[in-house]
Parts: C-alpha cells; sequence; structure tokens
C-alpha cells in the first residue's frame, strides 16, 4: 500500500475562538439548569478587554451573563490584562432577542430547529474510535494546559495551538512525522529553554513512543521565535470556528454548522452529536472498521430527510444495507435524540474545548448544593452494540 500524511490540529482552552465556545456554552448550561425546555442561540465574541454576547434565547431562567462571562475567563486563565483580557475587569455587553416564532413554531412540535446535513465518523484505528492526529493534537494541547495550570511551567500563558502529521500505510498509522507547537509565554523565557522544555515535558510526554521516533520527527516550536501578544489581544475570537477541531479533525466531513452556545432543538448540535454515537456503535460492533453517517433534515420536519453512509470499503455488508440498520435500530428524530441521550441536561461546557467526541462518559454534579448528577459524553456511550451485531448476525 502507498503511504500517505495527514494532518490535524487542536487549540487550547485559551486560544481566542475556544473562549468564545466556552463563555457560550457556560451561558447555555446555566440556562438549562434552570430551565430544559429553553431556546439559547448564543454568539459571543471576545477582544481585547471585551466581551461581546449576542444572540436568541427564550427562557424563563434568569441568569447572570456579565457575571457568568467573567467567571468563565478567570477559570480558563485569563487573570491579568497583560494575557489578552481580564476576566474581572473586562466590558461585557450582551444584545439578546427572543427566538423567532416562525422557528419556534415548527421545534415545538418536534421538528428540527433548521435544515443541513450532520456528519458522525468512527474508526477502529484507536481505542477511543477517533482518529489518530485529531487524538494526538488534542493531547497536547490538554498537556500545555496542565502544564500551565500546575505551575510546573510557569511561563506558559492560556493561548496555544498544536499540529500533528501522522503518516498512513492503508488505514493504519505507522509513525509520526510532524509536531507543530506554538505556546502563548512570559517575555522573559529564554526561546531555547521554551523549545527545550516543549519538547521534553509536552511533546515527549503526550505522544506514545511507539508512535513517535524523535530522530525522524520534525519539531516546529514557537516557529515564529517569540508568541507574547495572545489571547483575545492576539486574534478576536468568535464561536463555531474551530469546528475540525471540535470534531475528527479533518478526517471526517463536515456540514458547516458549529455546536456551542445551541440548545439540542438545533440539529447541528444534536443531529451531529447522534451521527457520532450511531458512527462509534456500528464500528464498535464490527460492522466496519471506519464508517461515516451523514444525516439530513428539512427545518420544522421531525423525519430525517436522508441518511448516507460510507464504510470506506470497510462494511461487513454493503453501504446501504448498513444504512437500513442503522434506520432499525436508532431514532433520529430531533425530540428521539434529545431524549436518548438527554440533551437537555446542562453537560456543555466541558465538550467546548479539547474535543467534542472521543471522550469518555462520566458523571457529574450540577447545581449547587443540588445533589442533581448528569452525564456528559452520552453520545460516546456504547449501548447498541448488541443490537448491531443481532441486526447484522455477528453476535
Amino acid at each position: 500500500m502507498s503511504l500517505r500524511l495527514f494532518t490535524s490540529e487542536s487549540v487550547t482552552e485559551g486560544h481566542p475562538d475556544k473562549i468564545a465556545d466556552q463563555v457560550a456554552d457556560a451561558i447555555l448550561d446555566a440556562i438549562l439548569l434552570q430551565d430544559p425546555m429553553a431556546r439559547v442561540a448564543a454568539e459571543v465574541l471576545v477582544t481585547t478587554g471585551m466581551a461581546l454576547v449576542a444572540g436568541e434565547i427564550t427562557t424563563r431562567a434568569q441568569v447572570d451573563i456579565p457575571g457568568l462571562v467573567r467567571r468563565t475567563l478567570r477559570e480558563i486563565g485569563y487573570v491579568r490584562a497583560d494575557y489578552g483580557i481580564d476576566g474581572s475587569t473586562c466590558a461585557v455587553l450582551t444584545t439578546l432577542d427572543q427566538q423567532s416564532p416562525d422557528i419556534a413554531g415548527g421545534v415545538d412540535t418536534g421538528g428540527a430547529g433548521d435544515q443541513g446535513m450532520m456528519y458522525g465518523y468512527a474508526t477502529a484505528e484507536t481505542d477511543t474510535f477517533m482518529p489518530t492526529p485529531i487524538t494526538l493534537a488534542h493531547a497536547l494541547t490538554r498537556r500545555l494546559a496542565e502544564l500551565r495550570k500546575s505551575k510546573e511551567l510557569p511561563w506558559l500563558r492560556p493561548d496555544g495551538k498544536a499540529q500533528v502529521t501522522v503518516e498512513y500505510e492503508g488505514d493504519t498509522p505507522l509513525r509520526v512525522q510532524t509536531v507543530v507547537v506554538s505556546t502563548q509565554h512570559d517575555p522573559d523565557v529564554s526561546p531555547e529553554v521554551l523549545r527545550q522544555e516543549v519538547l521534553d515535558k509536552v511533546i515527549l510526554a503526550a505522544i506514545p513512543p511507539h508512535l513517535l521516533d524523535p530522530d525522524r520527527c520534525t519539531f516546529h516550536i514557537n516557529p515564529t521565535g517569540r508568541f507574547v501578544v495572545g489571547g483575545p489581544h492576539g486574534d478576536t475570537g468568535l464561536t463555531g470556528r474551530k469546528i475540525m477541531v471540535d470534531t475528527y479533525g479533518g478526517l471526517g466531513r463536515h456540514g458547516g454548522g458549529s455546536f456551542s452556545g445551541k440548545d439540542a432543538t438545533k440539529v447541528d448540535r444534536s443531529g451531529a452529536y447522534a451521527a457520532r454515537w450511531v458512527a462509534k456503535n456500528m464500528v464498535a460492533a464490527g460492522a466496519a472498521r471506519r464508517f461515516e453517517l451523514q444525516v439530513a433534515y428539512a427545518i420544522g420536519v421531525a423525519e430525517p430527510v436522508a441518511l448516507y453512509v460510507d464504510t470506506f470499503g470497510t462494511g461487513v455488508r454493503p453501504d446501504h444495507e448498513l444504512a437500513e440498520v442503522v434506520r432499525r435500530i436508532f431514532d433520529l428524530r430531533p425530540r428521539a435524540i434529545m431524549e436518548s441521550l438527554h440533551l437537555t441536561d446542562p453537560i456543555f461546557r466541558p465538550a467546548a474545548a479539547y474535543g467534542h467526541f472521543g471522550r469518555a462518559p462520566e458523571k457529574l454534579h450540577v447545581g449547587e448544593g443540588s445533589g442533581r448528577e448528569v452525564e456528559l459524553f452520552p453520545w460516546e456511550k456504547l449501548d447498541r452494540v448488541e443490537d448491531i451485531r443481532k441486526e447484522l448476525g455477528l453476535a
């Protein structure tokens, strides 16, 4: 088989666009905690010394949006103005309206909140059923955040990016060919110290040795030499500008819609989550080594207008037969998805950095003193595997 290279990138939680995504989902979660049936479409812009929240929200919840924005910024690590924004002193502007009644009329009856197509993807190449390049890129940016927050590398600042190029033979990842890491830093750290520490404590610590031969890998660490000005001061951040970081790093197709700030009546979010749920269960069941599902909706209509399956020649049955298996086992109407995956729970802020997919479901207590427990990443559950195996005669 011929060798090929594929590259994916990730960004830290302090990247300007990811700040915007996290603020938008923090607002969504705070509203859903009080009003699970709220309609939320929040967009966020962050720039030097300012955050702007705009959108359409229909809810009975009472939320201190400026206070929530400030708290989220401080939790990310923006506690000093020279980092790019200070959560304690920045300006917070809000301009909000209610959801259009024309849209609400179709959604209230269980229809999709918009038209469009969403994709889900899964691959057997990793134990998380995610592509290797995006998995490794997320590992690098998580490691940057860990070392910053633990103060093991006290000169790290919140903004940063990582990029990983993986060499494949067919569908099998062989090795990491190139790693790019760019991290914001204090002005007094030398380029030599930064490069060596990032190599030793970030790259070599995060990428498994069987995939990384330092003598055969190219490393670009802060290739411009200096990255002091960052965060919203270096670049304006907006919700929805990191959709490949949020999903499959480019190895699965994307319908174009972003996730953050949207309640689950918006199929940009619920449809994409459901498609990942389907794809992961199908690969885990042995239906294919690679599985991609496209699901398409019409606004105000509950039933998907189309399903399309592509197994890239790895399916145990023809793709059109596997699409029928999906139809029989999964109910992909928006309201059914919301019920199956509990998407009216306040579970979205943790997904707004380091990818929405490939994360293990876990429990979280929400609401101070309420004792309420929710499940994060429910779309990652392998709860239909046995049904699929029986349907395909693989049990």
